[in-house]
């Protein structure tokens, strides 16, 4: 086994830039410390070591960003939007006036992974990722806390998803354009990858306007294993056995990994035929060990009917767009800056 192990890691760095390697690797060691075998989760340690940042009104980047915090929740939403042109401005937040009365900005509705387990919208490494959404997208980027499992099981990352949506929609100040709406898009890396799809279902089924699903290697699976979990278990980063026990965590007790909130299309899936279902963005990494379920996704979205762009990135793995050090990176800020922009 630890010369299994060996060659993983070796497998790994050869494919991925030093930095992120290192940024990867501590990730997991502290993952691999908080999960127990009895499936409780170590929060406090999980707190302590998630490298927090507080948000800015002065702006860092051409970015500055504050908090809402949901009083009946505690949940935090983090807002960011690009700095105004007149530094005179600068510290101060102006909610009453609207984003734009003349141009579209597009409103990016980001959930962050961590398999529903880890992370928050004020860790560090999402409150970076999402200055570069405003900078790339020329968007407000809104990222939004969600109860985690163990302690909170499905539904309730869903519910929060939809409370945050349902938020940023009654928002006078992130309207924009001649119309004078919130040009909202969903956004998720792993479990918010997923939440994104469960909260676009159903603003598709309350008739709520959702412009389109950016979905950055969606954590979703099934009962049966597949062709790349089994090829690629305990590679680059990610094992079957980690991917299970936070299904566990997550799904109702007793569930298995067909219920509908993780295997989309499969036999317990529910059908999205016929509903305004908004235009997707499916990014999958070829070194991900979960690629086969989000490539069954996209079919699945395709014979739903729904307008489905697929963008595979052989030779990337999990969490390449953390940090500016790589083309896959470069080429999916390309890629989400052209489906938020208004003529397309």
């Amino acid at each position: 086994m630890a010369g299994s192990n060996e060659v993983n890691l070796n497998e790994s760095k050869r494919v991925v830039p030093l930095n992120t390697w290192v940024l990867i690797s501590n990730f997991k060691l502290a993952y691999n410390l908080l999960r127990r075998s009895d499936g409780t989760f170590n929060r406090e340690l999980a707190e302590f070591l998630d490298r927090k940042v507080p948000a800015n009104t002065v702006p860092v980047d051409g970015v500055f960003s504050f908090d809402h915090v949901d009083r009946s929740t505690g949940l935090l939403n983090r807002v960011y939007q690009m700095a105004p042109a007149n530094n005179a401005q600068w510290g101060f937040v102006n909610l009453e006036k609207p984003l734009s009365t003349t141009e579209i900005v597009p409103v990016i509705i980001f959930f962050h992974g961590g398999s529903f387990t880890h992370s928050s919208a004020n860790s560090a490494i999402y409150d970076t990722f999402c200055r570069r959404l405003v900078n790339t997208c020329k968007a407000a980027v809104v990222s939004v806390d969600y109860r985690r499992s163990p302690e909170h099981r499905y539904p309730c990352a869903y519910d929060d998803g939809w409370s945050a949506l349902k938020w940023v929609k009654s928002r006078t100040w992130l309207q924009s354009g001649k119309d004078s709406k919130v040009y909202v898009y969903l956004a998720g890396d792993s479990s918010g990858g997923n939440i994104a799809h469960h909260v676009a279902v159903r603003a598709a089924e309350a008739v709520v306007e959702v412009l389109g699903n950016i979905l950055l290697h969606p954590m979703f699976a099934g009962q049966m294993r597949t062709a790349s979990e089994v090829k690629l278990d305990g590679k680059y980063f990610v094992s079957i056995q980690d991917r299970d026990w936070y299904w566990r965590a997550f799904l109702p007790e007793g569930e298995d990994r067909d219920h509908p909130a993780c295997n989309i299309f499969g036999p317990r899936g529910k059908g999205i035929q016929g509903l305004k279902f908004p235009k997707s963005l499916v990014v999958v990494a070829g070194l991900d060990l979960m690629q086969d379920w989000q490539l069954a996704y996209v079919e699945g979205l395709r014979n739903s009917g729904q307008d489905v762009k697929l963008l595979f990135l052989e030779e990337a793995t999990i969490g390449f767009y953390f940090l500016p050090n790589n083309k896959h990176f470069y080429c999916l800020m390309e890629e989400m800056s052209n489906f938020v922009k208004p003529d397309c």
